[in-house]
């Protein structure tokens, strides 16, 4: 019969790597995973801020005055 440290040899389950170990990477992995996807949805949002601000600039000037919403003395 072969002792405990062969059958770990023959199974390839002894690696050193316990699991807090593994634990500890996944948990690593998720985040890094989650900020890449923050990143990257920074970056789309600075794109379409970009964007709209090209159009402001290159668009006739807003002839509203206050906030869009805000009912004025016609609307009434």
């Amino acid at each position: 019969m072969a002792n405990d440290e062969e059958r770990h040899d023959l199974e390839g389950g002894d690696t050193g790597e316990g699991r807090g170990e593994r634990h500890r990477r996944a948990a690593q992995a998720r985040e890094a995973q989650r900020k890449a996807k923050a990143a990257a949805k920074l970056r789309e949002n600075l794109m379409r801020r970009k964007t709209q601000a090209r159009a402001r600039r290159a668009g006739e000037e807003d002839s509203t005055q206050g906030l869009p919403a805000a009912k004025t003395d016609e609307s009434l």
